[in-house]
């Protein structure tokens, strides 16, 4: 089952990586997934992850979504 705290950590790391800044708040994952920052902590609460959000993040950032989803490598799409 893919989990919704894992699946936010990898964007996160993402996220660390392309602000440069160390602390990344639900507010910035909120923002990068083009989601309300109320919507997101409903979202987190309930585990419910926005599958086509994290789909335009990684087309986005040209990610493969088997990395952010289910931690399989290839990162990044070439």
């Amino acid at each position: 089952m893919i989990d919704f705290y894992q699946v936010m950590q990898r964007v996160k790391q993402i996220l660390v990586i392309q602000s440069e800044k160390e602390k990344i708040l639900d507010r910035d994952i909120a923002n990068a997934l083009k989601l309300n920052p109320q919507y997101f902590a409903v979202i987190k609460r309930r585990k419910k992850i926005p599958y086509e959000a994290i789909a335009l993040f990684c087309k986005k950032n040209k990610l493969s979504i088997n990395w952010i989803l289910l931690e399989q490598k290839p990162q990044y799409l070439t």
